[in-house]
């Protein structure tokens, strides 16, 4: 008997970074929340990655995401805040807005920094809800879909609030889809 879809974890992730750039620029923080597929959080983390340089490096759009570089002097190396994610992201499927953007972006933040992150058969947020929208009548940023499931959307662009909206939209998503059980995800649109 197939395993519903409740039992399956999901470690929902998002990233701020100083730019989009995957070549010029780097994460600034990360946030991550677990939960299984009826929406339980099971765990919630964030942290704010030190820069490579404690002099000189560049924040990109602080009005946007809120993070100065004074908030980077204390944070912790990125290692150690890669090999925690790490640890977060085992045995969970991993999910994000726009999956591609993060990924790529943590994945060359754990080659740099030589932390193997298990990201298993990615979901992306953005293109589940496109997928139900063949006809593009609608809008698909996270706000969009905040609106649309009525998810409360506290801090746009902060890595954890931005997560646990993502995470409160999941289970939306996957209803919408028929996702009943853990063999029909991977009916869902590939985010890689």
């Amino acid at each position: 008997m197939p395993s519903p879809v409740s039992a399956q974890r999901f470690a929902v992730v998002d990233v701020e970074t100083s730019g989009l750039s995957l070549r010029r620029h780097h994460v600034l923080q990360v946030g991550v929340v677990v939960i299984d597929g009826d929406g339980r959080v099971h765990d919630r983390w964030s942290s704010l990655l030190a820069p490579r340089s404690r002099w000189f490096f560049r924040v990109g759009p602080t009005s946007l995401h809120g993070i100065h570089r004074r908030d980077l002097r204390a944070a912790p190396p990125a290692g150690e805040v890669l090999a925690e994610l790490a640890a977060r992201l085992e045995g969970a499927r991993f999910v994000a807005h726009n999956a591609p953007f993060d990924i790529g972006f943590l994945q060359k933040a754990s080659q740099r920094h030589h932390v193997a992150l298990p990201i298993n058969e990615p979901l992306c947020t953005l293109r589940m809800s496109r997928a139900l929208d063949p006809d593009r009548e609608l809008r698909h940023r996270l706000s969009d879909l905040c609106d649309r499931y009525d998810v409360v959307l506290v801090r746009p662009h902060d890595a954890l609030a931005d997560a646990d909206a993502t995470a409160a939209v999941l289970p939306h998503l996957l209803r919408a889809h028929g996702i009943t059980t853990v063999d029909q995800l991977a009916s869902l649109p590939s985010a890689s």
